[in-house]
């Protein structure tokens, strides 16, 4: 387990997006797929509290009900968007929401479908935070990827930025500069649970 409290005793906050119907996988919500026995949205729960994350906020959507009924996301904060088949824009703009007022001076940002990148990978990008100012991602052969870490600061330009399916891609092409990347092919596969041959991937 990674300490990652900065000097005022904040631990950064992890911010899962699970709000996903899984249109490609005949309306299956990802975040109910099974994986190691279990569905989906618990591995991805237990891959950020072993990286380190202190608070970890969960967003749901897509048969949120059965969500919550089926899998154990205790000590989590759950956060429903109304709006989530508007694409992922929507639910990174919901979770940035709910984390505000709660003095975390990060959020990093992980989603429920790459069960091939786990507690190592999670673990480095958060090993690179170092203020609100703090920009990083996970890059797998230099290619950007997940998860990626939000200093507090750029929370409100990344909600302003967030539509549809892009997320957040668009704010940080326009902060190029700023972003660091953490390589981590060497302890994460990034790949997406999207279509049904992608199922052959879970356990």
């Amino acid at each position: 387990m990674t300490d990652n409290r900065d000097g005022h005793g904040e631990s950064i906050a992890g911010l899962l997006l699970a709000a996903g119907g899984g249109r490609r996988l005949g309306g299956r919500p990802k975040a109910l797929l099974e994986h190691r026995g279990r569905p989906l949205v618990e591995h991805a729960v237990g891959v950020l509290r072993a990286a380190g994350c202190g608070r970890i906020h969960v967003v749901l959507g897509a048969a949120a009900d059965d969500v919550l009924d089926r899998a154990d996301l205790s000590g989590c904060v759950t956060v429903r968007n109304p709006g989530w088949a508007e694409g992922m824009g929507s639910s990174l703009r919901t979770g940035l929401r709910s984390l505000s007022g709660t003095g975390v001076p990060a959020a990093l940002v992980s989603l429920v479908d790459q069960p091939g990148i786990g507690p190592a990978a999670a673990a480095r990008v958060l090993a690179a935070y170092e203020d609100e100012n703090s920009l990083v991602s996970a890059a797998y052969d230099g290619v950007r990827g997940h998860p990626v870490l939000f200093g507090a600061a750029h929370w409100a330009g990344v909600a302003a930025s967030a539509t549809g399916d892009r997320g957040a891609r668009a704010y940080l092409r326009e902060h190029a500069a700023e972003l660091r990347l953490v390589e981590c092919a060497d302890v994460a596969e990034p790949y997406d649970i999207d279509t049904e041959a992608d199922l052959s991937h879970l356990e």
